[in-house]
Formats: structure tokens, C-alpha cells, sequence
């Protein structure tokens, strides 16, 4: 377990008064199967902010990182049907890599968080014809291939459709991003 989850942990009991097991069984008593049913009801319900019902959710459907022990399968998963977005992927590890020697990489079950102190960049293919790179940087306007993301997880977002999309730009706002993490 990462600091950031135990983090996440101490505060869920410290601010709603349960942990996260008593949590997990009152939300299985519920039957829920998914995890936007379980998100909308700890939200809607609970009065839970969106981190807290997110990490309760992912915690009871094991979806999460931590749930699973290959995380490479993780991985593998996402590009079930979206094979061809894979090399764009491995290419922006391998670049994103070269950044820094502090870049903690979790995959979960829909993206690649990309984390030093905190969460910098999502990796994920959205579909079978767009990938997004989710990006944190608070403040600062959309621009070129930055667009605003609307995503609770991410500031901006860059949407990429074939490896020639990744360019100097694309590299340079996720160098921001990092540089911004540390």
C-alpha cells in the first residue's frame, strides 16, 4: 500500500467515522455489481466525496492495483480490442520514464496513474479510436492539444488517435505535469 492510499484510509474512518472494511460490508449488503452504482449511491446516499466513494468502491469490487497481484495483467487488459493503442503506450513510458527516477506507475483496471508526490498523468485508451492522457495541471489554461478534461481525476486532458499524435507538445505538457508533482 502506497502513502497516498493510507492516507486516503485514515482519513475515510477519521471523517465519516468507519473504515474501510465496515464500509465495504454495508456497501456489499447493498448488491451492487457495478462501480458507477456504487459511486452514485455513496456519493448520492453517503454524502461520500467522489475519492472516498471511489476508493470504496474499487476496494469492494477488487478492481483496484492493490486487488490484483499481476499488475502487467492489469495492463494487458485495457488493450483487450485496442491492440494498435499499445505501442502508444509503451512509447509514453518509455519518454515519460526519462523524466525522473521518483515516477511511480499503478496500473488500474481502466488507466496508468503516473505519480510522484501526487497523480500527474493518466494513461488510457478510451476507445478503439481515441487514447487519452489525462493531465494535472491546476491553473493552467487549455492550449494547442491541452483541453479541459471535466474528469474529477485530471485538469486537462490530450486525446491521441495514432502514434503520430505524440509530438513535442504532447511531451513537453506532461514534462510540465511531472515537474509540477514533485
Amino acid at each position: 500500500m502506497d502513502k497516498a492510499e493510507q492516507s486516503m484510509l485514515d482519513n475515510l474512518h477519521k471523517n465519516t467515522g468507519k473504515s474501510l472494511e465496515e464500509w465495504m460490508v454495508f456497501v456489499k449488503g447493498k448488491s451492487f455489481e457495478k462501480h458507477g452504482q456504487i459511486m452514485k449511491f455513496l456519493k448520492e446516499e453517503e454524502g461520500l466525496t467522489h475519492g472516498f466513494a471511489n476508493l470504496i468502491a474499487l476496494k469492494t469490487l477488487a478492481t483496484d492495483a492493490g486487488s490484483v497481484e499481476d499488475k502487467h495483467e492489469l495492463i494487458e487488459n485495457q488493450y483487450k480490442g485496442k491492440e494498435h493503442f499499445k505501442p502508444i503506450y509503451e512509447h509514453l513510458i518509455s519518454e515519460i520514464l526519462k523524466f525522473g527516477n521518483d515516477i511511480e506507475i499503478a496500473p488500474k483496471n481502466a488507466n496508468v496513474s503516473l505519480r510522484r508526490k501526487k497523480q500527474f498523468a493518466l494513461l488510457y485508451p478510451i476507445t478503439k479510436t481515441r487514447f487519452e492522457i489525462g493531465i494535472n495541471l491546476k491553473g493552467q489554461d487549455p492550449s494547442g492539444k491541452l483541453l479541459s478534461s471535466g474528469n474529477a481525476m485530471c485538469t486537462h486532458k490530450i486525446i491521441l488517435t495514432d502514434f503520430e499524435n505524440i509530438d513535442d507538445e504532447v511531451m513537453d505538457w506532461l514534462k510540465k505535469a511531472f515537474e509540477s508533482a514533485g
